[in-house]
């Protein structure tokens, strides 16, 4: 189902477009906000915001799997990207960091999300929180503008991670940093979870071994990278039942946990190594 990019990311469009048009309590009730795919009335990736300030209720629609804002470092007067921004919940905790002398960028790909976050940011009444339209793997933004990058639970959704952080390191300026959360493997899921559309979109089937997410930072040129989070994921047995037998289902919750969510971090280089893709060559 997902050998073309292209029809991936059609799916995750169309999922991420219903998921905006629903409150946080119908999102909050499924895996990653991809529906109402368990009965259990919790998130099973997401953080707590409640204690970060700069946090609005309305723009959480409960589809993170950290707090990557939390780790980031976000000075006043710095130009934030959040790559993924949905309704605008990590722009508007960034933009509480970086104050009124700095700037934030969010992008996403998913009409409807733009629309609700310029919505929630004309609400708050911030003139330095703009959201644009864009693809990850290739974003409407110059190179070396950004101070911070910031994402959560997206990179999972984009076939292409590779580019994507190349992107990241193109525009960041030199000595820039990101702070991104992200769901990994540590191990093998059963081939039936990875061939399920719905938990493509809901963060889990679309990860990569961990060891390789970061290899592609590392590729992209980055120093000083670092796990500044980890913490394992837990598919409750309503979900798994889904898609897997009785006998697959204790196999695979006996077995070591082979989903983490982790909160990683990386700096782009002072003096400019020319990278390919990274704006320099």
């Amino acid at each position: 189902m997902f050998n073309k990019e292209s029809e991936t990311k059609e799916m995750v469009r169309k999922k991420y477009a219903e998921i905006a048009r629903q409150g946080k309590e119908e999102n909050a009730a499924s895996c990653c906000g991809s529906g109402g795919c368990s009965t259990e009335v919790y998130n099973i990736m997401t953080d707590n915001y409640d204690q970060l300030e700069g946090y609005h209720s309305d723009a959480d629609l409960g589809l993170g799997c950290g707090l990557p804002t939390e780790f980031a470092g976000i000075k006043t007067g710095n130009t934030v990207v959040d790559l993924g921004s949905g309704a605008g919940n990590d722009c508007f905790v960034a933009r509480n960091a970086c104050g009124p002398e700095g700037k934030v960028i969010g992008i996403d790909f998913t009409t409807e999300m733009v629309q609700k976050a310029r919505q929630n940011a004309e609400k708050l009444g911030l003139n330095n929180v703009e959201f644009r339209e864009g693809d990850i793997e290739n974003m409407p933004i110059g190179a070396q503008v950004a101070d911070v990058v910031v994402s959560n639970c997206v990179l999972n959704l984009v076939p292409n991670k590779k580019a994507v952080f190349s992107e990241v390191f193109r525009i960041l300026k030199s000595g820039g940093h990101f702070s991104i959360s992200d769901i990994v493997l540590t191990g093998k899921l059963p081939d039936k979870l990875l061939q399920a559309a719905e938990m493509y979109a809901g963060c889990v089937s679309g990860a990569i071994e961990k060891d390789q997410y970061m290899e592609h930072i590392q590729e992209a040129g980055f120093e000083a990278v670092k796990i500044q989070k980890e913490k394992p994921i837990l598919i409750p047995r309503d979900i798994l039942s889904q898609y897997l037998s009785e006998d697959e289902i204790d196999q695979f919750l006996n077995s070591p946990p082979s989903i983490q969510s982790i909160t990683v971090y990386g700096r782009k280089p002072s003096e400019q190594k020319c990278v390919p893709g990274g704006g320099c060559c």
